[in-house]
């Protein structure tokens, strides 16, 4: 295999870019760093919030100057300089170890510690192995900040310290499309709301998550299906939490599909909005300090809402579905539905759920997120 390019023979054993990206996502939750290059430069590359006071103190060994580079939704916390658009690169000053990293990544201590500059920022140069560090912890549900510091060869390095190495030109439209879902296992499953129920498998091809399509009775593939795209909610479906609407709308979903004897409920492991259960809770405890939904999102430096809605797409073309009801009051997944292939002949109203402990996350998802209540 090329290092270079990060093309495989048909001859080696080697992973391929998928199985190293994988490789990489799982290295970066140990607190093992990665090496990110291109034909111009390389970075080792650590998350801020698994780095150790060990690696970074190695980092600093190797004599190059480390950055810490986050979000513009965190800097804009932070009160740091955006210089490169969506991210910010902050210099790391010299005697800051892993808690002073911590500290600036993660605002679970910002009320506490309002002010934890001034930050010296970096401006000028290529910033694409910057945004492709950032897309990588995302992708890992990692706090989205990493460490970076500048290598002189990638290859060598990457080599003599058994580190996962990516190319850049290799990775990037990876990283950029919603990997090709495969049915691995179905079967029939008799549920509260149909005793013809029907539980299909997909796993994608870049080693993530599984996702779960609940098929209720015989849906015809010749006519628009009642559908749901329902993202997982642990805390909502499986404990009933009040400060969400998720529970509800899931046993909703799939009463109504019952009794009209067919559908489709695509149950997508995206929890959170797309930033994983650890992310989410987060995003509750700064809740708790007085933020709303999409607040607490921005200062933990992911956007809105990270979810992929392509993979509701690609199940159910999977499926052999073209044209669906959506069960949603979310205009995003009408959009996406339309733009990958899937007609969406109606929208169905879903709700149910409301209490007066989500209310004003109820009103924040429709003046901020557009909802239709």
């Amino acid at each position: 295999m090329s290092r270079a390019t990060g093309k495989e023979s048909d001859m080696s054993f080697a992973p391929n870019i998928l199985e190293r990206l994988a490789r990489a996502r799982a290295d970066l939750r140990m607190g093992v760093p990665i090496v990110l290059f291109d034909d111009a430069q390389a970075f080792l590359v650590q998350a801020a919030e698994t780095i150790t006071d060990q690696r970074l103190t190695q980092a600093r060994s190797l004599g190059e100057p480390l950055s810490l580079v986050v979000t513009a939704r965190r800097a804009e916390t932070l009160k740091a300089q955006v210089y490169d658009g969506d991210i910010s690169r902050i210099i790391l000053p010299d005697d800051a170890m892993s808690g002073w990293v911590n500290c600036v990544a993660d605002p679970a201590d910002d009320l506490k510690m309002p002010i934890k500059g001034p930050f010296k920022t970096e401006r000028d140069g290529d910033v694409s192995l910057h945004r492709l560090a950032i897309d990588l912890v995302k992708s890992a549900q990692l706090l989205p900040s990493v460490v970076m510091s500048a290598l002189p060869n990638a290859a060598d390095f990457a080599l003599q310290n058994g580190l996962t190495s990516l190319p850049k030109e290799a990775s990037l439209p990876h990283l950029a499309s919603s990997s090709p879902m495969h049915s691995v296992a179905g079967a029939k499953l008799p549920i509260q709301a149909s005793n013809a129920g029907k539980l299909h498998i997909f796993r994608p091809e870049d080693g993530g998550a599984e996702h779960y399509a609940i098929e209720i009775g015989k849906p015809s593939r010749g006519a628009p299906v009642l559908a749901r795209l329902h993202s997982a909610c642990f805390t909502g479906d499986v404990l009933g939490s009040l400060k969400c609407d998720c529970g509800p709308q899931l046993n909703a979903a799939l009463r109504q599909m019952g009794d009209e004897g067919a559908g489709v409920l695509l149950y997508l492991n995206q929890e959170g909005r797309g930033i994983g259960l650890a992310n989410k809770m987060r995003a509750y405890a700064l809740q708790d300090q007085g933020f709303d939904t999409v607040e607490a999102n921005h200062r933990l430096g992911f956007e809105d809402d990270e979810r992929d809605f392509r993979i509701g797409s690609n199940i159910l073309k999977e499926l052999g579905f073209g044209a669906v009801r959506l069960l949603t009051n979310n205009p995003k997944k009408i959009n996406m539905m339309e733009e990958n292939g899937i007609s969406v002949s109606e929208r169905v109203a879903l709700q149910v759920g409301e209490n007066d402990f989500n209310r004003a996350y109820l009103a924040t998802k429709a003046s901020k997120s557009g909802h239709m209540f």
